[in-house]
């Protein structure tokens, strides 16, 4: 039973590090001149533990990329409530292709922070809302010749504006 519960927590924050990974491929693919995109749905595939302290998952990610074929990759982060890091992840890669509209697959690796416990993550899951979560992101862009080939950072995303 506890195992279920941990597990339907860790869902909740995973579901958080798809939102806020989503949102910035998104953000950051329109500041490199690729317009348009659009997070349509974010969800959990699976979740498999690997250690006591972290786990790795794949995040279902429906996009809408009406531009040029690309590729996110070395995805890195953190989910922070105030200034307290809950989660730390790294993500990817991830191969858009252009003018289309599906379901992605996006592979990452979840670590709980130093001080966090399980118990820490079932109080925010219990509560049903992302309000006071945030996540910042490091990510880089390519086409395969490397046109758009930036890193790209985002700090203070606002993971409850998604769950709105």
């Amino acid at each position: 039973m506890i195992t279920f519960v941990l597990m339907k927590s860790m869902r909740r924050i995973l579901l958080a590090v798809a939102v806020a990974a989503a949102a910035l491929l998104a953000a950051g693919c329109g500041v490199s001149r690729i317009k348009d995109i659009r997070l349509d749905s974010a969800g959990v595939k699976y979740i498999v533990p690997t250690s006591a302290r972290s786990l790795d998952a794949v995040l279902l990610l429906s996009i809408e990329n009406p531009a040029m074929s690309f590729t996110v990759s070395n995805v890195e982060g953190a989910v922070r409530q105030e200034d307290k890091v809950l989660v730390t992840f790294t993500a990817g890669p991830l191969p858009l292709e252009g003018k289309t509209t599906r379901v992605y697959e996006l592979p990452c690796t979840a670590t709980l922070a130093d001080g966090v416990s399980y118990l820490d993550l079932l109080v925010i899951a219990a509560r049903r809302s992302l309000d006071g979560l945030k996540a910042d992101v490091n990510l880089y862009a390519a086409t395969k010749n490397g046109v758009l080939g930036a890193p790209l950072s985002f700090k203070d995303i606002d993971l409850a504006q998604f769950s709105r």
